[in-house]
């Protein structure tokens, strides 16, 4: 039965049900205790046609809720639909006297907060897990404010993971040809590179050297979960730019030898944490393969969201912190507006903030010991190699606030993707090449300002030695002897 059929039949049930419960006064639940009451009243254990209205009506009157009083709502749940901590006793005793697999069963279930049986009730109504979904990327605004609220996400987060296991999901390939209702949902969210128009999206998806691939669930319909964009290519790039030029030379299908996923974008905020994103790309990179074997790499092309942030964090707290005092003098230049368009101010910041990059990749980490950048957790924890730092590859106005203009790649060997996943989960190990590493020691230098013109890119910029030598020798420093 396809998630069509399904809707239509609980939208029929649910007009059955209609006179059952009372349309008008659920329509009068304006206030959070009204709407509570009538949460109370969906668990009391109503027939299951009156059950589908019921939940129906308070999902409505949950979207007509202002925002000021979602966070009472949230709160109310938090108290009213809680562990019935008697119950929990009782099963713990029973348990402890008699530690079977029923008993067992027994306190698992009194251990379950009232509020997700709620949940799932709510579930029945037609549109009710794209509701959920929305009601819980509210809730995530709210713990921001309230963070006792917490506990309540991880209600959400133990029936979201369930409700969208890898084996619900449908992955599809997005094309110039797909409904226009699904590609306009791609502009909508599209959050690494903007897509400006129609023109811009068709230059995404119509040409032979691109590809894009969205996940699907079957209750939300043609609402995308995740969808990443890729572009074949002869070499691993080291800047968006070219990436995305509409005058670029367009690479034959067959002629490539690496896919890039130069974006990847969540598209549900209720659905952030649940883990899908890994799935996609191994789906992606299966499908490639199967299409054009001779392409060996897989790479990223990643913005660094969190470095700018960070390094002015760093720079402001002064003392013996990630950043040397001849980088911290250095780097003061970075203030200095449109200094990546000047080569007089943009040579001299180079090293320093390389060097400071590979210090925020390798060493700058949470409260919880991960990797402290969100794009990094997401690539490391899926078995990626951190693989190089690209200067001035992303220098629009949103690039340059989140990163000072660099990004990077993440490689996915296919054959250590296993080995580095297990790295970074078990041990917190940030799999890198040695050429990052070579950065982040603080003893060494890169090429002395001045000795290079521009004719041939390093990392992401253009540099003419004075020697072949000289220029073998910087290419081997900045890359680590790779």
């Amino acid at each position: 039965m396809n998630g069509t059929l399904l809707a239509e039949m609980l939208e029929q049930i649910a007009e059955r049900g209609r006179v059952l419960v009372g349309t008008r006064r659920a329509a009068r639940a304006t206030h959070v205790d009204d709407l509570i009451d009538l949460c109370d009243e969906l668990l009391s254990g109503r027939g299951e046609v009156s059950g589908v209205a019921l939940a129906r009506a308070i999902l409505s009157a949950y979207d007509t809720l202002p925002p000021a009083d979602r966070v009472p709502f949230f709160r109310t749940l938090m108290t009213r639909f809680g562990v019935d901590t008697d119950g929990v006793r009782a099963a713990i005793a029973a348990w402890t006297g008699a530690p079977t697999e029923k008993s067992l069963v027994a306190l698992h279930a009194a251990a379950e907060p009232k509020r997700q049986e709620l949940f799932r009730r709510l579930n029945l109504a037609p549109g009710g897990t794209a509701t959920l979904v929305r009601m819980r990327g509210q809730l995530l605004d709210a713990i921001r404010r309230d963070g006792e609220l917490a506990p309540l996400d991880a209600d959400f987060m133990h029936l979201l993971s369930a409700w969208f296991n890898r084996g619900f999901l449908v992955m599809r390939r997005i094309t110039w040809s797909t409904p226009a209702s699904i590609l306009e949902k791609i502009i909508q969210y599209e959050a690494v590179h903007e897509i400006s128009s129609w023109t811009d999206l068709r230059a995404r998806l119509d040409p032979p050297d691109r590809r894009c691939y969205a996940f699907f669930h079957p209750s939300l319909g043609d609402e995308p979960l995740i969808f990443v964009q890729v572009a074949l290519t002869r070499e691993v790039p080291d800047a968006i730019a070219p990436v995305l030029a509409e005058t670029r030379e367009t690479v034959a299908p067959d002629k490539a030898t690496t896919a890039v996923f130069y974006s990847i974008t969540n598209c549900q905020r209720g659905l952030a944490g649940v883990s899908f994103g890994s799935f996609l790309i191994k789906q992606v990179v299966a499908d490639i393969s199967r299409e054009l074997p001779q392409i060996t790499n897989f790479v990223t092309l990643s913005p660094v969201p969190g470095f700018a942030g960070w390094l002015g964090r760093e720079l402001a707290a002064g003392g013996p912190a990630s950043v040397a005092e001849p980088d911290r003098e250095r780097l003061s230049g970075l203030t200095r507006a449109e200094w990546h368009t000047d080569r007089d101010a943009e040579e001299p910041l180079r090293a320093p903030l390389l060097r400071a990059a590979a210090h925020y990749f390798l060493k700058a980490r949470s409260a919880a010991g991960a990797a402290l950048d969100p794009v990094a957790r997401f690539h490391l924890g899926n078995g990626a190699r951190l693989d190089r730092i690209n200067w001035l590859a992303d220098t629009s106005p949103k690039g340059l606030r989140q990163s000072h203009g660099l990004m990077v790649n993440y490689r996915y060997d296919l054959d250590a993707i296993e080995k580095n996943h297990e790295a970074y989960e078990a041990r917190g190990e940030i799999v890198a090449s040695r050429a990052v590493h070579r950065l982040a020691a603080k003893e060494m230098e890169l090429p002395v300002v001045g000795t290079f013109k521009r004719s041939y890119r390093i990392g992401g910029a253009n540099r003419a030695p004075d020697s072949p030598r000289r220029a073998d020798r910087a290419v081997r420093e900045l890359r680590g002897g790779e």
